[in-house]
């Protein structure tokens, strides 16, 4: 099979070896469009431009060239550089689509609608209706659906809209020959008001009307399609409908009903929707049900176990069924048998052992869906059939497991986020036809698909209200979830997603809802130790239950294990929650800051600041609710506590927000819960290049530590106090250094005189004296190593790099400076690694790679601005005489380019070319 699928029978999307390719804007996707309409000929340059650009004569061809090389790029992403295209080739003056390179929806729906037309003459219906009905599901609305008002596909669309209708029509004549006559009058019904002037239509809709035994209702079609053509056409009915009129009145035999000779194939219902997503999970399911005998289902209400169920049932071929049994609207658990026996034709049966003696040895697959009410008759129902019926095969469907032997459980996991915008984009399509969404729609549609979980009847039901409502205004509806999405056509449990999730809620133990109603209170995932500090007492029964039923989710590979509720399921509980579970949530954030912070400074800083980081979703919680609640003392404390882990990770712009609202609220707080927040705010300030109001932050953390007694807060507000003020042009600033070391050696904490011999020695070679401020330099990294602050032995580093860089060792530099970038990634470290990365572009330059250098330069300034941060406004004399260095070796336009690259590099892009390029050759 190709690597390279385009699809065009609705809107227009490509995949390379199954994962989704972008393919650009508007005119880049018409150029491909073209190409693909073309069917595997080539398409002149100018053809091209005509059909594209239409009356836009200014376009050149160089435009052209460049929209083929993109796509080129997207469609072979890993084709070496310099080697020949082998799937957009260039042909002549045009391009050409390679058609044994590319599979097209659009032809392989031709290639099957003709073997089944095949299949119809040699009378083999089955295979016919087969793979007519895999044509069609090809379709996901109109073909060339982007290009609306183009006129290059008018002619493609219509010849592939013709080959539908066909299609369509030879399916209905397929199933009637099978038999299925009374569940067509509908659909034929449907179909002729579509296509009014299609004789064949009308002629199917009479014969199956006739096979229904209305025969009055048949002859009142073949008149009224009579006058349609008279009317509309000025024609009469052609020779086969006459026939067939003549055949009705007479009750020839020919056109009778004709016996359903086929076994009897179970009673799954007819999609009505076309299935999206969830490719190879079927097949998958399908592997586990002929290895075992009993598969169940599971997940969340909504995350789509029927529809999934269903069609992996649809693939089995078992000599008898499959049969769904549908136990949603089953109340009472002692009418299973009876449902069994009436699914299965099974007369007189009111047990499960008549059920399976009447069964005996027949190959048979059960769909068992919507069991978890009913859980213990579930249970009884498949041991007593698996047990006494050798070809029986059971395929549940449950918010839990069902608990025997040999079953395998199946979990279903939301959609991936592509699947969740296809599913949502198939599902707007049905209720708004005319409509493409545009970039920014798109985008919103992305946001609505995740923060509805990927779940699909969230989605769906998402997608319904495009009919009435905008996606801005679905969008901004998701915190009223349950009131916005919901389907009063449905009657049923899945009407709403408040019914789905309460129909689970319903099915839980008292203990259990206590213990569901608390967890809500989390904004990410958390583990068993939080649970139970949340719910104050041991929860692990409770929980255990809980995922068992698909109302929590545990992360596999996780250790220790961690937990999650997807956001609807969250925002229910919250929903039956009470103020104890928030007070619980703020104690336990709270609790886990003051065991980490004694920890921050030492040898094992990197994992606690690493999970105090990831626990980020909490504290913006916690200090949110602490704040609807007035609490400033609670924010301050928390506050204090958390500012190092700011400082690291370049929480700076909310750092500063969460710090203003905490001052505002306890203003009148207590000297000891006002330092550690003074002092948070004046190296957030530092970070943010605002030395004045770091000056003064650190003024009044030195003030209120001494006034506290905390002898930390206030030595650290004199180190940095002294280095701020000299980055505002203080003077006398070394002399206060030289205080604030002696105050924290006689403090006797080893961190803090680290941190001072750090400051000193920045100050130092500020002043121009290199040798003493390389001496103090060295004396803070060996303390530094000693106590384990990580953070000076990096920053040491850097100024002594700094040094070095001056003094011409340009080469030793970067590879020192290489080195720490790779530490600090490791330790996941933000405005150390940005400083560093800023750092390594001007000894990139230096050491003659300018394009790196700007390469660099640019990383540093789009991640530092995703986070409020810049080297150069927190170093303002060597960052930017560095940035400058780095402008300087290179002419502007090249500069611009290499700058602009950057940007778009990850951290990991980062890391491997400062990593690759300082072992190459120059890049000029």
């Amino acid at each position: 099979m190709a690597e390279v699928s385009i699809a065009v029978l609705g809107p227009m999307a490509a995949t390379v070896a199954g994962r989704p390719v972008p393919l650009g804007g508007p005119r880049q996707r018409a150029v491909l469009a073209v190409l693909v309409a073309a069917r595997g000929s080539a398409v002149s340059a100018d053809r091209i431009l005509h059909d594209v650009w239409e009356h836009d004569t200014n376009v050149s061809l160089g435009t052209l060239h460049a929209y083929v090389s993109t796509l080129r790029r997207a469609l072979e992403p890993r084709r070496p550089a310099g080697a020949p295209a082998q799937v957009l080739i260039t042909e002549g003056n045009g391009y050409r689509l390679r058609a044994d390179r590319v599979r097209v929806d659009a032809e392989t729906f031709t290639d099957l609608a003709r073997q089944a037309e095949q299949a119809l003459r040699e009378r083999r219906h089955e295979v016919a209706a087969r793979l007519l009905t895999e044509a069609l599901a090809l379709w996901r609305g109109e073909a060339y659906a982007d290009f609306p008002d183009a006129g290059f596909p008018s002619a493609e669309r219509a010849r592939m809209e013709a080959l539908r209708q066909a299609a369509t029509e030879n399916l209905y004549e397929a199933r009637l020959a099978l038999g299925d006559h009374a569940a067509l009058v509908g659909d034929l019904d449907k179909h002729t008001r579509t296509h009014p002037f299609s004789e064949r239509a009308w002629e199917l809709l009479a014969l199956a009307l006739y096979r229904s035994g209305r025969q009055a209702d048949a002859l009142a079609a073949l008149r009224q399609v009579r006058e349609t053509l008279g009317r509309e056409l000025g024609l009469d009915p052609g020779p086969s409908l006459r026939r067939l009129e003549t055949a009705i009145l007479a009750q020839h035999e020919q056109i009778a009903p004709r016996p359903d000779t086929r076994p009897r194939s179970g009673n799954l219902p007819n999609p009505l929707s076309r299935f999206v997503g969830r490719p190879g999970e079927p097949a998958r399911i399908d592997a586990l049900l002929a290895e075992h005998r009993l598969v169940t289902l599971t997940g969340p209400g909504g995350v789509g176990k029927t529809r999934l169920a269903l069609e992996s049932a649809r693939r089995r071929n078992h000599a008898d069924g499959p049969w769904l049994i549908e136990l949603a609207e089953l109340e009472d658990p002692t009418l299973l048998p009876a449902a069994l026996a009436g699914v299965l034709g099974v007369l007189g049966a009111a047990t499960c052992d008549r059920v399976a003696d009447v069964l005996g040895d027949r190959d048979v697959l059960l769909v068992l869906d919507n069991g978890e009410h009913l859980l213990e008759a579930v249970r009884e129902a498949a041991r007593t059939l698996l047990a006494r019926t050798p070809g029986v095969r059971v395929l549940a469907t449950s918010r839990e497991p069902l608990g025997l032997p040999g079953e395998v459980v199946y979990e279903v996991r939301p959609l991936p986020a592509e699947q969740g915008h296809e599913l949502f984009l198939a599902r707007a399509a049905t209720n708004v036809p005319d409509w493409t969404p545009d970039a920014s729609q798109d985008r919103l549609i992305r946001r609505l698909c995740h923060d509805l979980d990927g779940l699909p009847l969230a989605i769906e039901l998402a997608a319904a209200q495009c009919r009435v409502l905008s996606l801005e205004q679905i969008v901004s509806g998701l915190d009223d979830r349950f009131t916005v999405l919901h389907n009063s056509a449905d009657p049923g449990r899945h009407q709403t997603l408040w019914r789905t999730v309460s129909w689970s809620h319903t099915m839980l133990t008292t203990a259990e809802r206590e213990v569901f109603h608390r967890l809500g209170v989390f904004a990410s995932s958390f583990d068993l130790h939080a649970a139970a500090a949340v719910c104050d007492r041991p929860v692990y029964a409770e929980l255990n239950a809980l995922v068992r039923k698909s109302l929590v989710s545990a992360e596999a590979g996780t250790d220790p294990r961690r937990y999650r509720l997807l956001e609807t399921i969250k925002l229910f509980a919250r929903g039956h929650a009470d103020a104890r579970a928030g007070a619980a949530h703020r104690a336990w954030v709270l609790s886990e800051a003051e065991a980490a912070a004694p920890h921050l400074r030492g040898h094992r800083a990197g994992s606690y600041l690493a999970r105090l980081h990831a626990q980020q979703p909490e504290h913006r919680l916690a200090l949110s609710s602490a704040a609807q609640q007035g609490d400033g003392d609670y924010m301050l404390r928390l506050i204090g506590l958390l500012h190092w882990v700011w400082y690291r990770h370049g929480v700076v712009a909310e750092g500063l927000s969460w710090i203003a609202a905490a001052l505002e609220l306890g203003h009148d707080a207590g000297a000891e819960l006002l330092g550690p927040v003074h002092l948070a705010r004046s190296g957030l300030c530092y970070l943010a290049g605002d030395f004045g109001a770091a000056t003064e932050a650190a003024c009044l953390a030195a003030e209120a530590g001494a006034t506290s007694g905390d002898t930390p807060v206030e030595v650290q507000a004199l180190i940095h106090g002294a280095l701020f003020d000299a980055l505002g042009g203080a003077p006398d600033t070394l002399e206060r250094s030289r205080t604030a070391l002696t105050r924290a050696r006689s403090a006797g904490a080893r961190w803090l005189e680290a941190e001072a011999l750090m400051v000193l020695g920045m100050l130092l070679r500020a002043e121009g004296r290199t040798g003493t401020a390389r001496q103090r330099l060295t004396e803070a990294a060996a303390v530094a190593h000693e106590c384990g602050h990580g953070f000076v032995r990096t920053s040491v580093d850097w100024m002594i790099m700094k040094i070095d860089l001056e003094l011409g060792a340009h080469h030793r530099t970067l590879k020192q400076g290489v080195a720490m970038l790779t530490s600090l990634d490791d330790e996941g470290d933000v405005t150390s690694w940005l400083v560093c990365v800023h750092f390594l572009a001007a000894a990139f330059a230096l050491t003659g790679d300018p394009t790196t250098g700007a390469l660099l330069l640019g990383a540093a300034t789009e991640h530092g601005s995703r986070i409020g941060f810049s080297p150069e406004e927190m170093d303002p004399v060597d960052a930017r005489r560095q940035a400058a260095q780095v402008r300087a070796a290179l002419p502007a336009d090249a500069f611009d380019h290499w700058f602009e690259r950057g940007r778009s590099l990850s951290r990991s892009d980062v890391r491997d070319v400062a990593t690759t390029r300082h072992h190459a050759p120059p890049h000029v």
